[in-house]
């Protein structure tokens, strides 16, 4: 006996919901080119982006935290300084007397060449 290649129901069932796809992308395809979809929508008005000026982008202008007068909380909102590291600031300065440069903050635990850049234009030393 010969057996026919027929397809089976989940063949026939899978082609009928792609082709119903199609049809209904198809159709909405030709409503929104026909101008009918956008009739709807009169009355909106559509932004495009904008390039944002250097003035939007930076962050409002600061006064630098003074290293030699601030006290453990004022230093401790700086970027990168905890409460902890605040404290070795103050204790740094009550030790060896006030920083003559922002540069001398690398001299205190905690405080390396890439937080020092980080810290360079939030402070100042007097």
């Amino acid at each position: 006996m010969e057996r026919k290649n027929c397809p089976a129901k989940a063949e026939l069932l899978l082609l009928g919901i792609t082709a119903a796809f199609l049809c209904l992308v198809l159709g909405l395809s030709a409503f929104i080119r026909s101008g009918a979809g956008a009739a709807q929508y009169e009355g909106f008005t559509v932004e495009t982006e904008r390039a944002a000026s250097s003035a939007e982008l930076l962050p409002p202008e600061e006064e630098p935290v003074d290293i030699n007068a601030a006290d453990v909380e004022e230093l401790a909102t700086l970027p990168g300084i905890g409460e902890k590291l605040a404290r070795r600031i103050v204790d740094y300065r009550a030790e060896h007397g006030p920083f003559s440069t922002v540069d001398e903050l690398v001299n205190v635990s905690g405080i390396g060449e890439g937080k020092l850049e980080v810290l360079r234009g939030h402070v100042r030393a007097g």
